[in-house]
Parts: C-alpha cells; sequence; structure tokens
C-alpha cells in the first residue's frame, strides 16, 4: 500500500507520546498568551496591522513574482536599506521566512570543498540548510568555542562556522566574541542566526551581533526573523554588499521563490520604525524574562536562566510536558511545548516568551497558573 509506512511511524509516536495536532486560535482569544513569538507585542500594534494594509493597498495582495523578475518593489528596497541601517550592517535581503533565509545563506557560503561548522544545538533551519549546503558538515558541542577551534584546525580553505546567537530551546546565548575570534584563527566566516536576538538584545534592540561587536563585520554574516520581535513574516539576511550580492546570484531560496508579500514586508517596516522611536521595548522584554525566571524559581519550578526573551521550564516526561501545557491552557494561559525531536537534549519543556507588553499583574497570574498545575 502507498505510503503505508506512515501509519507505522504515527502509532510509533502515539506510543512515544510525541503526536502534534494543530489547535486552530479565534481572532479574540481570551488566553493570556506566553506562547508566541511577539517579543515586543507588536503583531497587533496599530501602526504595524496599518503598515500590512496600507502595502497591501498600494502594492496588492502578493508580490507576483520572484524577486529577480517582479517581486521586488520600491517597498521591499526601502526594508532592506533600514533594516541594513539599524542592525548595522552594508546590506540586506528579505525572503518570505527566516527558513528560507537561514537556506540561502549556508547553502550560498558552504560550496563544494568547504567545512561547515555547526553548533549542536542550532535550529532546525539551520541544520537543513547544513544538510543541503555542498560543503563537509562537522557538528560539534553546543557553544563550544574551543571544539569550533579543532574542528576548522583540521580542514585547509574556505570554512564557515554556524550558530543561533541565542538558542530557540532553553533562550541561552552563543558566546559570539569567542566564536568570531575562532574563526579569524583560521580565516573562516562567522553565519548567525539573530532570530531571537534582533528587537530583544543591543541597543535598542539591534541584535545580539551588535551587542557583541560583530555589526558591519566583513566576516560576519547574520540572519534573522521578522516575525518574532517585528511582528510580521518573512526573514532577511544581513551583512557585506558583496555577499548579499552573492546571495541574490546564488541562493535557490531567492531566486526561485516568490518574493515576500507586501503586507509583511509593510508591517516589518513599520514596526522597525516603531522600535526605533520606543527603544525600551527591547529592555522590557529583557526584564519580564527576568521577572519570570526568578519568580519561577522562588515557586520551585525548574526554569532555566534566560539571556533574552526565552524562559523554558523543565518537565519530567513528554507526556507529562503536553498535560502540564493542557492544564495550562484551560486554566487560561498559553504557553509552548517543546518535545522530542525538537529539544536536542531530549529533555520537555514548557517554553514561555517573555513579551515587552505584559503587566505585572499578567505575569503574577502566569507564575501562579503554572505552578499549580505542575506535574
Amino acid at each position: 500500500m502507498a505510503f503505508g509506512w506512515i501509519d507505522d511511524q504515527a502509532e510509533a509516536r502515539r506510543r512515544a507520546g510525541l503526536v502534534r495536532t494543530l489547535r486552530p486560535r479565534p481572532a479574540d482569544s481570551p488566553l493570556l498568551d506566553l506562547a508566541s513569538n511577539d517579543y515586543l507585542g507588536l503583531a497587533h500594534h496599530r501602526e504595524v496591522v496599518e503598515g500590512a494594509a496600507g502595502a497591501a493597498r498600494t502594492w496588492g495582495g502578493g508580490s507576483t513574482g520572484s524577486r529577480l523578475v517582479t517581486g521586488t518593489t520600491e517597498l521591499h528596497t526601502r526594508l532592506e536599506r533600514e533594516l541594513a541601517a539599524f542592525c548595522g550592517f552594508e546590506a540586506a535581503l528579505v525572503f518570505s521566512s527566516g527558513y528560507a533565509a537561514n537556506l540561502a545563506a549556508v547553502t550560498a557560503l558552504g560550496p563544494h570543498g568547504s567545512l561547515i561548522v555547526s553548533d549542536a544545538g542550532n535550529h532546525a533551519s539551520l541544520i537543513d540548510g547544513c544538510r543541503l549546503a555542498r560543503g563537509t558538515r562537522q557538528v560539534v558541542g553546543h557553544a563550544d568555542p574551543e571544539a569550533v577551534r579543532k574542528a576548522l584546525s583540521t580542514h585547509e580553505g574556505a570554512a564557515i562556522v554556524v550558530s543561533d546567537t541565542v538558542f530557540s530551546v532553553d533562550g541561552d546565548a552563543a558566546p559570539l566574541a569567542e566564536l568570531a575570534a575562532a574563526c579569524r584563527e583560521h580565516g573562516a566566516g562567522l553565519v548567525v542566526d539573530d532570530a531571537h536576538g534582533l528587537g530583544v538584545l543591543g541597543d535598542g534592540g539591534r541584535g545580539a551581533p551588535y551587542a557583541a561587536g560583530l555589526a558591519g563585520a566583513a566576516d560576519v554574516v547574520v540572519t534573522a526573523t521578522l516575525s518574532k520581535s517585528l511582528g510580521s513574516q518573512g526573514g532577511v539576511v544581513l551583512g557585506p554588499a558583496r555577499v548579499i550580492d552573492h546571495l541574490v546570484n546564488a541562493a535557490r531560496t531567492f531566486i526561485f521563490d516568490t518574493g515576500l508579500a507586501p503586507a509583511a514586508a509593510g508591517a516589518a517596516l513599520a514596526a522597525l520604525r516603531l522600535l526605533v522611536r520606543e527603544p525600551d521595548r527591547a529592555a522590557r522584554a529583557r526584564d519580564v524574562a527576568a521577572e519570570l525566571h526568578a519568580r519561577l524559581t522562588a515557586a520551585g519550578l525548574d526554569a532555566v536562566r534566560p539571556d533574552a526573551a526565552v524562559v523554558s521550564v523543565r518537565a519530567p516526561s513528554p507526556e507529562q510536558a503536553v498535560r502540564w501545557a493542557a492544564d495550562c491552557r484551560t486554566a487560561g494561559l498559553a504557553v509552548g511545548c517543546f518535545r522530542p525531536p525538537s529539544v536536542p537534549d531530549g529533555i520537555s519543556r514548557l517554553r514561555l516568551t517573555a513579551r515587552a507588553d505584559l503587566s505585572g499583574a499578567e505575569i503574577e497570574r502566569a507564575v501562579r497558573v503554572i505552578g499549580e498545575t505542575r506535574p
């Protein structure tokens, strides 16, 4: 029977407690949201919504083609110019998703004959980029610059080191300065995904590379998403102009994909300009994360200290993590639930988003619900 093996895999997932299901949410959900990645609380901000609507009215519902045909509008180039200036890089290129941006950067910068050194805790999009690239892939220990040095020392020729800046599971930060130093000792490039750093870390939310003093460096390329702190959708690659030009000519997820929808570009641009005007939003997100961690720890929960806006709380098992998240939902609180294979260490967790617009009362309520429903 065609696809008969799917039934065996479905049964294996069921036995392991790893079945995933879609849960459509209403527009006016009554739940307190600590599950989304809307770090700055901008997805429903009036200016961001109007940015999306205005762009759709001006440019239409879609970009109408690939970026090299009809899919590049003046709005796209304006967004790219302002993102590059904000983050401190020479140039930028926007994509239809952060996933596509990561595939583009890694595959285009990891050609045949090169070495790609990848952190064991990297996001799936970086892992897939490494798998699709024609270079030789070597996975090293999590956040371990010495392991990176050792890997680079075994190779002569082009090489890149690939890492998240803030890892999505526990919210811990990569040692960017040390990774950059290791790369420079061996003439390698550093490619980092700042999906969870943009809008939260660095001066006014300019990102983790900016905070580490790496913004604008000739040997550093940064990817990011427009769907988290900027409350929109899409991705971006930032770096030297000659790298961006190379992506325009060599990155398959840029050349062969339809351009970012105008509404998403308009929303992202409006959110970026709002962040420029209100830079304290970044610090507020970090403060909320710190308060969540302190309160959860005081309540006896195994919460991981956050370096950005992600706070994780470890659960005893995948099944108990799912039940815990469901009990939180019943009590009016939406939280994320991370289980294998989404977690590299095999430990299931509740994953909380420390949004900048959470009030003190909402933080207190969230901690109370999580504590009362613990397994």
